[in-house]
């Protein structure tokens, strides 16, 4: 079984997807008919099993629309991979194990980078909420896919603006503790690779993979703390 719906490219990118469609079968039809205009390079399954759809050179059209960094087509250089799944549950344990595998077979054979391992909601955070806020992160990034935040030094964290008002701020922090006064969380979440032409936006795409909630669009000092946290220990 193959998708009939690509172009050519090359890949340096891979974009994670959740299906939101009632059964891996339901995906597997979509992309093999053309008037759908969509498809992906894999599909996995809620019981581990992965469909290759398409050549990993080939062009899909899974991205859609969007920005990350300065790329403005991540449909040329990127992998699309959808997980079977609704968008409001949890992935299984055999689908996300079967993702692991799969994203390492990609870093190694394309060189992918760790930081280019992102979500449809990353580049496209004005219309997409894919993979939902139950997708595990966290453990992609224990495993050298995307990026998480040091959970351990956030409440040790800072902010320089506060030391005006405690007389028991403690001095002498090292910099990776002290969020400074001039630290711009818009420029840092553009550095990450968000698009911030619309703040808000970008602020809930961030929310949504780091913070896994609700987003609601504004920064608290918490959120602050990991972003700088994710631009010290990354970038």
């Amino acid at each position: 079984m193959a998708t009939t719906n690509f172009n050519l490219r090359r890949p340096n990118y891979v974009v994670i997807h959740h299906t939101a469609q009632d059964s891996v079968a339901q995906t597997l039809k979509t992309f093999t008919l053309p008037k759908t205009q969509v498809s992906a390079h894999y599909v996995i399954a809620q019981n581990g099993k992965i469909y290759h759809m398409l050549n990993d050179y080939y062009r899909a059209w899974h991205a859609g629309v969007g920005k990350w960094g300065n790329n403005q087509d991540l449909n040329s250089s990127s992998i699309g991979i959808e997980l079977d799944n609704d968008g409001f549950t949890e992935f299984s344990a055999l689908q996300i194990h079967s993702l692991l595998k799969l994203l390492g077979f990609l870093k190694e054979e394309y060189g992918i980078p760790q930081a280019n391992f992102i979500g449809h909601s990353d580049l496209a955070p004005s219309r997409k909420v894919d993979p939902n806020k139950f997708f595990p992160w966290k453990t992609l990034a224990e495993n050298g896919y995307g990026y998480w935040y040091d959970e351990e030094k956030i409440d040790r964290i800072k902010m320089a603006k506060d030391s005006l008002n405690s007389e028991e701020f403690p001095t002498a922090l090292p910099k990776e503790l002290l969020v400074p006064e001039n630290f711009d969380p818009l420029l840092a979440l553009r550095i990450i690779g968000y698009d911030i032409s619309k703040p808000e936006s970008a602020i809930q795409a961030f929310e949504l993979h780091f913070l896994q909630n609700e987003p609601d669009g504004k920064l608290n000092d918490r959120e602050i703390k990991i972003l700088y946290n994710l631009v010290f220990k990354y970038l």
